[in-house]
């Protein structure tokens, strides 16, 4: 559940040619305030007798909110706005990604080593055990990020082209926080047939498989197949990772007002794919009740007829209270609420409804189920998928960890009990005498959190029988 932070994502860069007179940076300055927007840093590019040129970076609320102010710059007297970037696009300009040699071409030696003839010995060793790929080849360190484009951050279905950015930052990700070398694999086919076939094709160069941005319901489909046919880690972000840091923060915020998961009753909004994944997680930790919430209602398996198979699944381990109603209705004594569904649905009056120290995860993006400042008056501790708020729950807090320690330990799959390990791992992170209503989940910054969940998802594997070697975990 990757967070927002709307003013850094609009920030622009205004060269401006202006007449070198006292007076006029500040009556730019007064026209870029009286539009809303907000100053950040000013440089001198070049002066002479007759201008100055400058440019003057400024935050805007979106690009219709900087084309306005834009214009109302150009319209000063004395003052020509000469070139406008945008520092997001900028940042992209031949994408964020590259590939590095690890190893010295400076002679002929050195080429009779990396490629033909030297090479060819690799190759027959490898031929004669596959195995000797994970030493010898990239594999044993690398991850393919794969997505159809039918599900780019909750935009909707945006094609495979237009993920090729959010694949490439998640392979940033990868590589800043836990040395794994990622590749952006979009593809153009959004049939699950031509998806599974299509991994499988080219897993071997790969250790691990992270499915991103696929929508729901075939995104269960095409993760459960490609984990039955291939035998290195394959996991859907999108579900299990938010799935883990929000078990993560809620064991956390459970400790913190003193109530066991066990006895625990939770809300779920939203039954898509992180819905559906959170719920699973949850059930398996051991949470003593979870009420499922769509669109239509509570899902109640004796009103099965209107469910979807993967919804009758969840109706069937869910709501044994058989609550029937709205969201209203669920939250009625519920100690958490976890939502993963759209903007303002909460009230205060629900969160007053709910039991004693409610826990609210409203992490909706860009606008969370609830304001979170009124959620903050009447819940004891609130999450939200935001940077600009306490408690951001964001899936790079697990995916980096999970896929480290899987790859660690040449993991043959990501079992349900590793991920649970992964939560385990993420909330120790934060000490109780740290936890607070404001720090249940540690900030993504915090390098001790890949070690952490590494360590936990890798201990978790040879305690199951899927972990083939040890390669420093």
């Amino acid at each position: 559940m990757t967070g927002t932070n709307q003013g850094i994502a609009y920030t622009l860069t205004i060269r401006c040619q202006i007449d070198n007179r006292p007076g006029m940076l500040g009556t730019i300055a007064t026209a870029i305030g009286e539009n809303g927007g907000n100053i950040g840093a000013i440089d001198i590019v070049r002066v002479d007798r007759k201008h100055i040129v400058r440019d003057i970076t400024v935050r805007v609320q979106d690009e219709l909110h900087g084309d306005r102010i834009v214009r109302r710059i150009n319209a000063l007297p004395g003052v020509v706005v000469t070139n406008v970037s945008d520092r997001v696009f900028s940042l992209h300009q031949g994408g964020k990604i590259s590939i590095q040699s690890r190893t010295p071409l400076k002679s002929r030696d050195d080429l009779s080593l990396i490629y033909t003839p030297g090479v060819a010995r690799v190759c027959r060793a490898i031929s004669r055990d596959e195995e000797n790929a994970f030493s010898l080849t990239i594999k044993k360190n690398s991850l393919a990020v794969v997505s159809d484009g039918s599900a780019v951050l909750g935009l909707g279905n945006l094609g495979a082209a237009a993920a090729i950015p959010v694949m490439e930052g998640k392979a940033v990700l990868f590589k800043e926080l836990a040395d794994i070398d990622a590749f952006p694999i979009c593809l153009k086919s959004q049939d699950p047939d031509v998806i599974v076939a299509t991994v499988e094709q080219i897993s071997p160069v790969f250790g691990a498989i992270n499915l991103e941005d696929i929508a729901a319901p075939k995104c269960f489909d095409i993760e459960e197949r490609l984990a039955e046919r291939l035998d290195i880690p394959v996991m859907h972000d999108d579900q299990h990772g938010t799935a883990v840091v929000v078990l993560a923060g809620l064991r956390n915020a459970a400790t913190l007002v003193g109530k066991r998961l066990d006895q625990m009753r939770v809300v779920v909004n939203g039954v898509g794919a992180a819905g559906t994944a959170i719920i699973h997680n949850l059930l398996i930790a051991g949470v003593g009740e979870v009420t499922a919430v769509d669109r239509t209602g509570i899902l109640n398996i004796d009103e099965d007829q209107h469910l979807t198979p993967m919804q009758r699944q969840i109706a069937a381990r869910t709501n044994r209270e058989r609550r029937r109603g709205g969201l209203a209705e669920a939250l009625v004594g519920a100690d958490a609420f976890i939502g993963v569904s759209t903007g303002n649905l909460l009230t205060a009056g629900m969160v007053q409804s709910m039991g004693s120290d409610p826990i609210v995860f409203a992490l909706a993006n860009p606008i969370p189920e609830g304001d979170p400042e009124m959620l903050q008056h009447y819940a004891r501790v609130v999450a939200t998928g935001r940077s600009d708020f306490p408690n951001q729950i964001n899936n790079v807090l697990s995916f980096p960890g999970i896929f480290r320690g899987a790859l660690n330990v040449r993991a043959a799959k990501i079992t349900p009990r590793m991920r649970l390990a992964a939560a385990e791992g993420l909330a120790s992170v934060i000490s109780h005498e740290e936890l607070s209503e404001e720090y249940i989940i540690p900030s993504v910054f915090n390098r001790d959190i890949v070690p952490a969940v590494a360590a936990a998802v890798a201990r978790a594997a040879r305690e199951e029988g899927v972990a083939r070697a040890d390669n420093g975990a």
